[in-house]
């Protein structure tokens, strides 16, 4: 199918080439003159044939292009009897017609090898039997056994053995990642090793990978700001150059002088500057797990002067644990304290409440069913009623809401905040229990982010959180972020984004897509982090990284800025081809054949810069052997656990947020 593709681009430039070459055999070889210009007439005939038909197609659309300046200056030059000019001009044109197709479709590659890794077959579990089945006929529920180098059909989760998969199509990570029960995985990866039993959850056209495929499809004929003006400009240069030439000709009365300015006016390299450019670019994203929803967006990620990061679950793993349970009331003991605080989490949404629940569980405490009632308190905390109680587990300023007296929980919050812990005050029916503790891991590569957003031309880098100003503290000290604003709402994230754009920037958003999406949706560029699987991240992101790296941030924008640079060089190659080939036909020395020749080299070294896109540059980091996560406030020297020390959260724990953000 590529060979009679291939052939069918090549036809009419290798026949209109041999026509040429028999022409010259028969007019200098063996004297018939007619002959070669019969010859020379057929070929430019065959390579100028479709060339007309383009431009007549164009003209019923109202438009004035490329096609119809070669088929004006190509008839012209027949009817003056300058047959060899149109040959070679319609002959080089058709070359460099089939160059451009070919090299086009080697930057659309990354979207070419999306599609080839697509699973055709699946092995589904039916009666104790296994039957290979097409994989667009699994079934949601289906039982899908994925072997030691198969592909894995279906989005699923692990509901047996153990395996590691290569997840490189969807993520950009070259390191198989390991699977077992209650994970992940993704169609389109493959089995590196072991043996899975995958629940299906997501076949067809629901897979990510499916997703993935249909917004590049999208995001690489959308079209760039630049490019949009580039049309528009083309639409008023094509009849410019018309009328010029119609002009010349009549003043010098040199009609091949007219027929050359046709040739050289050809806007070709300036036309196709920017969609190959785009394309490139959002291919090479694609293949490193960053999806750039089309051009104008690749274009405003150029531009982007400041980064605004959701702590939790961006600078930090997103898996807090409960680290203090401080008792208030004498009477009371730890797990008077700390059962009914997770009796209450247990009906919220909160990330901080899976840490809450988790701690008790490991202390053997039963947390078993839903409060009777709940009801959060944004930004403060939660109420919940458990077996007629009320217990209220979040912020001093909701005990203060909810007028129950201090009972020295502000002292303890402030030294527990003071540690780089996010406190909780804990009360019971009007009556303040105790204080309960969390902490977060800071993402071992976090700090090398943030140097690395600085060093690709980011000026600020803020974080935005919802967290205790003394908690914020602490971790920004420790990535180095130049600004941090704690104790946020959603909606006074929305303002710090609206805050950063008055002050000049262009604001890159970095959070979940749907707790900050408020401030994602202000924001120039939002960016949805660890979107694999992800249906609402991958579709409404305007940058989407598919992997849980932080180091694919800093990478989206550098390869935002390559592209935008690559645009620029473009332009300019192709506004200095023409001014150089108006120069050379006003002075005298360019002919129609080496306009155009010059015109084709233009449009090819345009492709062929835009193709550099496509090399991944790898920057070398230096390696701090001694970094290591540590929970904030924790001895330092403390031994990690294994949790801890593994840099790389399994995907879809997007972790936590601070939409509803408790801190004391």
């Amino acid at each position: 199918m590529h060979a009679t593709s291939r052939l069918r681009r090549w036809a009419v430039p290798l026949a209109s080439g041999l026509l040429i070459a028999a022409s010259f055999a028969a007019s200098r070889g063996l004297g018939a003159a007619a002959a070669g210009e019969v010859l020379m007439l057929a070929a430019a005939v065959v390579a100028g044939g479709p060339i007309v038909l383009a431009a007549l197609r164009a003209l019923r659309a109202r438009v004035v292009g490329i096609d119809l300046l070669v088929s004006v200056a190509a008839i012209g030059a027949v009817v003056i009897g300058e047959l060899w000019e149109a040959a070679a001009v319609t002959f080089l044109f058709a070359i460099g017609h089939a160059l451009e197709r070919a090299t086009l479709s080697k930057t659309r590659s990354a979207l070419a090898e999306l599609v080839a890794v697509a699973p055709d077959v699946a092995v589904v579990l039916r009666d104790g039997e296994q039957v290979e089945v097409p994989a667009g006929a699994v079934a949601p529920g289906q039982t899908v056994l994925v072997k030691n180098g198969a592909k894995v059909p279906v989005d699923g989760e692990v509901v047996g053995g153990t395996g590691a998969i290569d997840e490189a199509s969807i993520t950009g990570e070259s390191i198989p990642a390991e699977k077992g029960a209650g994970d992940r995985v993704f169609a389109g990866t493959v089995s590196r090793g072991g043996f899975l039993q995958v629940r299906a959850t997501g076949v067809g056209a629901d897979t990510t990978l499916a997703r993935i495929i249909h917004r590049v499809e999208e995001a690489q004929d959308a079209r760039a700001r630049t490019q949009a003006f580039l049309e528009r400009f083309s639409a008023w240069y094509t009849p410019a150059i018309v009328a010029l030439a119609v002009v010349a000709g009549l003043v010098s009365g040199d009609v091949v002088l007219a027929l050359t300015l046709l040739v050289i006016g050809c806007p070709g390299a300036l036309v196709i500057s920017i969609p190959v450019a785009v394309v490139a670019g959002i291919g090479r994203g694609a293949r490193d797990g960053i999806l750039i929803k089309g051009g104008e967006h690749l274009e405003t990620a150029a531009r982007v002067s400041a980064v605004a990061l959701d702590k939790t679950g961006t600078l930090t793993t997103g898996r807090p644990r409960l680290t203090d349970v401080v008792v208030l009331d004498p009477a009371l003991t730890r797990a008077d304290v700390l059962s009914p605080a997770a009796r209450a989490e247990a009906g919220s949404e909160h990330p901080l409440a899976a840490a809450v629940v988790d701690g008790a569980r490991a202390e053997g405490l039963m947390v078993a069913g839903l409060p009777e009632h709940t009801d959060p308190v944004p930004g403060r905390g939660i109420v919940a009623v458990v077996e007629g109680r009320r217990v209220l587990v979040g912020t001093p300023a909701l005990l203060e809401a909810e007028g129950v007296p201090d009972d020295g929980a502000a002292a303890t919050v402030d030294r527990l905040a003071a540690a780089g812990r996010t406190p909780m005050v804990v009360a019971v029916d009007g009556w303040v229990a105790g204080v309960l503790a969390v902490a977060d891991a800071v993402r071992p590569d976090a700090a090398a982010m943030v140097a690395d957003l600085h060093a690709a031309g980011v000026r600020r880098v803020v974080m935005l959180t919802g967290d205790q100003p003394a908690v914020a503290g602490a971790v920004a000290a420790e990535v180095g972020v130049d600004d941090v604003r704690a104790g946020l709402l959603p909606e006074d994230k929305l303002e710090a984004v609206r805050e950063l754009q008055r002050q000049g920037h262009v604001v890159a958003m970095v959070g979940d897509g749907v707790n900050d999406a408020p401030a994602l949706a202000a924001a120039d560029v939002g960016v949805a982090m660890g979107a694999a699987g992800t249906a609402v991240a991958v579709e409404t992101a305007d940058v989407a990284l598919m992997g849980d790296r932080l180091h694919r941030l800093p990478e989206a924008v550098r390869l935002a800025r390559r592209t935008v640079r690559t645009m620029r060089q473009n332009i300019v190659v192709a506004l200095l081809t023409v001014a150089v080939l108006l120069a050379g036909v006003l002075l005298g020395g360019v002919t129609m054949a080496i306009g155009m020749l010059m015109h084709e080299a233009s449009v090819l070294v345009v492709i062929a810069n835009a193709m550099r896109l496509l090399r991944r540059v790898v920057r070398l980091r230096p390696v701090n052997f001694a970094a290591r996560p540590a929970l904030l406030g924790k001895d330092a020297e403390a031994p990690a656990s294994p949790e801890e020390q593994d840099p790389s959260p399994r995907l879809g724990e997007v972790g936590a947020r601070d939409q509803l953000a408790r801190s004391a």
